[in-house]
């Protein structure tokens, strides 16, 4: 019994002390029903909507019929037009359509006369699972396109329709990712959860602990000004993002096959503003908070765990509901994501990943311009 009366006391004191952190109970208690509203509406590998280019070589009722059939499927959304299958690779490097659909010159003349016709489907091999369903799809459309044209024809022959009835020639080709290995989608993500993991989670711990041994506070009355302060705590942790990156760069690459097919320069320069960025997402947190274990909990719990799951690291972002779009949007990782998987499987260069670089550069000079006003003004 005495045993048990001295667990209860030391239970007792664990929940005095979560009452008195008024900090921790948020994020033990909103922070797991945040994440499964988020992780409920935003992880899902089903797949629908899948922008779709049209390569209409044939421009006939056929084709167009055809075309109908994919825009009313619901999986698919027509994303634009192009006249020749050279034009679909630009719209797939920059992410402006997932698939390409080609029907070539003599489409409607084949369906007239009774000779199969041939389809071909490009699917962008960069996000594997996107792209096996995403055939899976265009198949199912084409076989219950062809089957009614086979169908059609055994009643104009006035005989039974054939089993099976497909009656159309589908070519699918996958671009940058053949094989749809998922290890080439998931291990470039890897290198982002890690270059989070050092400039943002552990520089917020780091000066936390600095202010609970209270280094921090005879540090704030020497000469050394707040800016080189700054610098001091985090270039270190700049440093080792950036050698991180590279050791895990030629692992992906050397070790588990997934091949890089861009600039490592420009990998390393678009690294730069990701790597400030979440510099300064970590020296903010750790102004907000007062211990480490703290500290841990929200970049892990606040930040890090609900940008990965809308950040299109895993799960697609273009199949989310429409808020969770706008909310990724708004997330730097999404725009490092696309970077990095553009640079190792599309080959991408600057004239293609601009668009991204900029938008980093521009959280890196708020997010590292906000955390550093208030780190100062924590040391006043």
């Amino acid at each position: 019994m005495r045993e048990l009366a001295v667990l209860l006391r030391i239970v007792a004191k664990e929940f005095l002390q979560l009452r008195r952190d008024r900090q921790m109970i948020p994020a033990l208690i909103a922070g797991p029903i945040v994440q499964l509203v988020a992780l409920g509406f935003a992880a899902t590998l089903d797949v629908r909507d899948v922008p779709l280019l049209l390569v209409d070589q044939d421009r006939t009722r056929a084709s167009r019929e055809m075309l109908d059939r994919f825009e009313g499927s619901g999986y698919f959304r027509l994303a634009g037009t192009e006249d020749s299958p050279e034009r679909i690779e630009p719209w797939l490097v920059r992410g402006r359509a997932q698939v390409a659909l080609v029907l070539g010159a003599g489409y409607g003349e084949a369906v007239a006369v009774g000779r199969p016709p041939r389809i071909q489907v490009v699917a962008d091999g960069t996000d594997a699972n996107s792209a096996v369903v995403g055939l899976g799809y265009a198949s199912r459309i084409v076989a219950a396109a062809g089957a009614d044209l086979a169908a059609a024809r055994a009643e104009a022959a006035g005989r039974p329709a054939p089993v099976p009835a497909a009656s159309i020639d589908l070519a699918p080709l996958v671009w940058y990712n053949p094989d749809l290995k998922t290890r080439w989608f998931y291990l470039p993500a890897i290198l982002a959860l890690t270059l989070m993991l050092i400039t943002m989670i552990l520089p917020s711990m780091a000066v936390v602990r600095e202010k609970e041994i209270g280094t921090l506070e005879q540090l704030s009355v020497t000469p050394v000004r707040p800016w080189q302060l700054i610098l001091g705590k985090l270039l270190p942790f700049a440093a080792v993002g950036l050698l991180d990156l590279v050791l895990v760069s030629a692992l992906v690459v050397f070790l588990f096959g997934v091949p890089f097919r861009g600039s490592f320069p420009l990998l390393l320069l678009l690294t730069l503003p990701f790597l400030v960025t979440m510099l300064g997402l970590g020296l903010l947190v750790s102004t907000l908070v007062r211990t480490q274990q703290q500290a841990m909990m929200t970049s892990a719990l606040v930040v890090m765990v609900p940008m990965i799951y809308l950040s299109g690291l895993i799960f697609p972002v273009e199949n989310m509901p429409s808020p969770f779009q706008w909310v990724s949007g708004g997330i730097p990782l999404l725009y490092y994501n696309r970077i990095i998987r553009g640079l190792f499987l599309k080959g991408s260069g600057i004239d293609v990943l601009w668009p991204e670089g900029l938008v980093l550069l521009g959280y890196a000079a708020v997010v590292f311009a906000l955390a550093a006003l208030r780190f100062r003004k924590s040391l006043d």
